[in-house]
């Protein structure tokens, strides 16, 4: 009896085991925007290349409008909404199976409302997910802690705020035991870091006023989400804005380095591979009035003023407006698409354009790597992937029924599509 005992005991441990295994694993979870390492690579079984209705496992109506990105933990699936005037701010879950909607909470109902630009929503910022716990944030309008288990919001912060003017847009990361969230206003700009557990302020760093001094007031704004570096055994929280691109110690928030390059409000989040990061800089005038922005490759072992030191290639690309998505890099190449709609691959060590195609429609959803393909997004709701590599070759298209602005999430042999009304899983 005490054998059979222990052999039951082992039995059970070994499956809660396996499960827990299953929940933590990098492969079945997708925790942040753009994924679990913020590169929007997944690493997970293949997913379909052709869509129909035997790929939709399940489609759920999400009420009211947000652009926030799903992020997936175990069997749920986390987004935010919001009624259209911001005055009603919703954390939902689904249960990543069914679709079924497991909890609708109003995180908040802020008695002053914002303004924001008309493409976007007072729900843009993705949460992101730890094993127990929601982190849901909605820029100034306010900051909270959900549990999963049961849907009790642990903390809230709604005291941070600076003026967005167009409505939020950063999304907040884990850092160990911190929650790093980013301001940058026309009025302040500022990095703080909570502890996760408790909501309390444990570092807040303001951006270096003298790059911003030559700016416009309202470019001085900027709606990025930072990467975690590490350079050399240390690990460095890269953080670009519309002016500067800082590097921080995330356990304390002070500046290491900061490359000055910039004009105006920026957007896509810098990337990283192979020791070298990369940023999209805010918008710039040149001396014939045309506006550019560039992509700039910075060497990030150094400290101090390293603009004239560590940049190691720049890569103009004229702009017709803010340039809005996060490029995506695999071995070598850098894949994004201009405010031009034009299609482009890079060589990530030189920065000389390795073929371009044109788009007929807009790409503002941050695309993502899968198995060899690079899936883009548009507002229109065209999916389109190609094959990774150095020659412009398509692998798949497919069209969502409305528009698609939130980057979705790529686990399991399944990609979690945000479309403007509703939420789709595709897979096998």
């Amino acid at each position: 009896m005490k054998n059979t005992t222990q052999l039951h005991c082992f039995f059970f441990s070994f499956t809660l085991l396996i499960i827990t295994e299953f929940a933590n694993s990098q492969d079945s979870n997708w925790t942040h925007f753009r994924g679990n390492h913020l590169n929007g690579i997944s690493t997970t079984d293949n997913i379909p290349l052709k869509w129909d209705t035997s790929s939709i496992k399940w489609k759920t109506t999400i009420h009211d409008k947000g652009y926030s990105s799903p992020v997936v933990f175990g069997n749920q699936i986390w987004i935010t909404t919001a009624t259209p005037d911001g005055k009603k701010l919703y954390a939902v879950c689904l249960d990543y199976l069914t679709g079924k909607i497991v909890f609708d909470i109003k995180a908040f109902s802020p008695e002053d409302v914002i303004g924001k630009h008309s493409v976007n929503t007072y729900a843009s910022p993705t949460p992101c997910i730890e094993e127990g716990f929601v982190y849901v944030h909605y820029g100034s309008l306010g900051t909270a802690c959900i549990k999963t288990s049961d849907g009790s919001i642990v903390w809230k912060r709604n005291d941070l705020k600076c003026n967005h003017v167009q409505g939020p847009g950063s999304s907040p990361i884990i850092y160990k035991n911190l929650l790093i969230l980013h301001y940058e206003g026309i009025d302040v700009r500022y990095i703080v870091a909570l502890d996760k557990s408790t909501g309390k302020t444990v570092w807040r760093t303001d951006r270096p006023d003298k790059p911003y001094e030559p700016l416009l007031e309202i470019g001085k704004k900027a709606y990025i989400t930072p990467i975690i570096v590490n350079v050399k055994g240390r690990d460095l929280l890269i953080s670009n804005g519309s002016a500067v691109c800082c590097a921080y110690d995330p356990l304390s928030g002070e500046e290491v380095w900061r490359v000055v390059r910039g004009a105006e409000s920026t957007v896509p989040m810098p990337i990283t591979e192979k020791g070298i990061v990369y940023f999209y800089t805010g918008s710039m005038d040149d001396t014939a009035g045309t506006v550019f922005d560039e992509i700039v490759a910075v060497n990030p072992d150094g400290k101090g003023d390293i603009t004239e030191t560590n940049i190691l290639w720049k890569k103009r690309d004229d702009i017709t407006h803010t340039q809005m998505l996060t490029p995506v890099i695999k071995d070598g190449l850098i894949y994004t698409v201009s405010s031009k709609n034009i299609l482009m691959c890079i060589d990530a060590t030189n920065g000389e354009e390795i073929w371009s195609e044109p788009l007929k429609v807009t790409y503002n959803a941050s695309p993502a790597y899968k198995n060899g393909n690079i899936w883009f997004f548009s507002v229109k709701g065209d999916v389109l992937a190609i094959k990774a590599g150095r020659k412009y070759e398509v692998v798949a298209q497919n069209r969502m029924d409305s528009g698609i602005w939130a980057t979705p999430a790529i686990v399991r042999q399944s990609i979690i599509v945000r479309t403007e009304k509703d939420l789709y899983r595709i897979g096998k």
